[in-house]
């Protein structure tokens, strides 16, 4: 483990951008790319609701990943990939326990991956990085390098299509599927792969929480634009077949300098004088936002990312770092009619200080209520742990040779770094170099403590993302349920991620 100082000298030895390094928790976490595209005034833009997936018939659907064309900049089109040709995709709306199969067809000219972030997944559907589906008539090779070109017996390929399994045995929660290609995610994400899955259940229906069109799902994201309306993004290789990464210069994670929300800028979404359940998503690659309202008000949150809290919690503020969910409600009948009201992101500046704007246009009926009990949930108990493991995620090596690490090893596939029973629990302590937002799959966590201290306010309730920011030490208790098998931990700063930051872990 290096120090501060040292870390700080490495990252200018190599000529890397420095903004956000070893860092307070209120800065940046990577290097802004601007646009060369005008983008438009903000507020002027409906918000957008993505559409609900359909069912080819009971249990059964089918999404087409596929480039399309898309007015995201008022007056420009842009190309993206997204399922069904989208962006963001459709929200799958499901129900606890509803074995639900998904068929995923490639159409794309690069081989994908799709993972269900906070899923309980058998293994062979959970999305592993060198587990493609490749289009069909395309053959596909891993390309060589350091991190890519790995033992191909690590390697599966699926032609045209395959079917994705989810057993969906969980609580009621705000989910959500991205692609998880291997070297690629970053590029492939920016491009538009992600979309929602909520998964409803008995306890969360009978609260009198807001419901219906009053119920919104935000994924907030940032992008940059090429003047013709096309994504901008820093790749080293543009078509994504042969050599991975980006510019030297974005190393730390790439930010963009358009906020959209539901795939659109900055927009406007017109609400009654009533509660709305809000549940937002950081589905940036790198950008950490900090959410307020102005001209004032609270979030009442009553989720994370994987449910409904043991109690409501309000806050003034919240700190959502990349893959984090937080369902919050917001009373708009605490505005006068004719208010209008700004997510704002504080962390941010200029272009990115602004998020979207609420218009409180009409008084309206409103039978909803945020209850003080929500939902039953122990408190993590450390003793209940049979084992404790640290992970360290922190750059190493120098110039070329640096690279993201955990526990100072870059990913291999088939590799575990920890090899946990199922039915047990554990405590993981994570340390960092860096703004590390750390995901676990399958298994779900509580946060123990920050630095030796109690966890943050917005720690509450079961997690599978955690922020972990620089020179922290963050212990969670980590539960093992649902299959044994392969899965993985990695920082969700998805720059990070294809530059080897991931280790796989064994359920056994």
């Amino acid at each position: 483990m290096i120090s501060r100082r040292g870390f700080l000298g490495l990252l200018g030895g190599t000529g890397l951008a420095v903004a956000g390094c070893g860092t307070s928790a209120g800065e940046t976490a990577g290097q802004t790319l601007a646009s060369a595209l005008a983008p438009p005034a903000p507020f002027t833009v409906p918000l957008p609701v993505p559409e609900t997936a359909v069912p080819v018939r009971p249990g059964h659907y089918e999404v087409v990943q596929r480039a399309a064309r898309v007015e995201i900049i008022p007056g420009t089109t842009t190309e993206i990939w997204g399922y069904d040709g989208t962006f963001p995709g459709p929200t799958f709306d499901l129900r606890r326990a509803g074995r639900t199969v998904i068929r995923v067809r490639n159409e794309l000219p690069v081989p994908t991956s799709t993972h269900l972030h906070g899923g309980v997944t058998p293994p062979g559907s959970d999305g592993y990085p060198t587990d493609l589906v490749v289009a069909e008539g395309r053959g596909f090779r891993p390309p060589p390098g350091a991190h890519a070109g790995h033992d191909l017996s690590q390697w599966t390929f699926h032609s045209g299509a395959r079917d994705y399994v989810y057993p969906l045995d969980q609580r009621a929660a705000t989910l959500w599927y991205h692609d998880h290609r291997m070297d690629f995610t970053a590029p492939q994400v920016w491009r538009g792969l992600a979309g929602f899955l909520l998964v409803r259940d008995d306890e969360d229906d009978a609260l009198p929480l807001p419901k219906g069109a009053r119920d919104l799902p935000l994924m907030i994201c940032d992008r940059s634009f090429e003047e013709d309306g096309a994504f901008r993004y820093p790749e080293v290789d543009p078509s994504l077949l042969v050599k991975a990464g980006v510019e030297e210069d974005f190393m730390e994670g790439v930010e963009g300098d358009v906020i959209l929300v539901n795939g659109a800028p900055w927009p406007v979404a017109e609400v009654d004088a009533a509660r709305y359940r809000l549940r937002l998503l950081n589905a940036s690659n790198a950008r950490r936002y900090r959410l307020a309202l102005t001209p004032g008000g609270r979030f009442v949150q009553v989720g994370s990312d994987l449910g409904l809290l043991a109690a409501p919690v309000t806050h003034e503020a919240i700190t959502i770092a990349p893959a984090e969910r937080f369902d919050v409600v917001v009373d708009f009948s605490a505005y006068p009619v004719g208010t209008e009201v700004t997510l704002v992101n504080t962390l941010g500046t200029g272009s990115t200080r602004d998020v979207m704007r609420f218009r409180v246009t009409r008084k309206a009926k409103d039978d909803s209520a945020v209850p003080g009990r929500l939902s039953r949930i122990d408190p993590p108990d450390r003793s209940r742990a049979v084992a404790t493991r640290v992970f360290d995620f922190r750059m190493t090596g120098q110039g070329g040779g640096a690279a993201w690490t955990i526990n100072g090893r870059p990913f291999r596939p088939g590799r575990p770094l920890a090899r946990p029973r199922l039915g047990t629990t554990e405590v993981w302590r994570f340390t960092s170099d860096f703004h590390h937002p750390v995901h676990v799959h399958l298994a779900h966590f509580q946060v123990l403590s920050r630095g030796g201290r109690p966890p943050a306010p917005t720690d509450a309730g079961w997690k599978d993302t955690v922020d972990v920011r620089p020179y922290e030490v963050v212990d969670v208790l980590v539960r093992f349920e649902g299959y044994r098998g392969r899965y993985m931990l990695h920082c969700h700063n998805l720059e990070h991620e294809d530059m080897a930051m991931m280790a796989d872990f064994e359920v056994v």
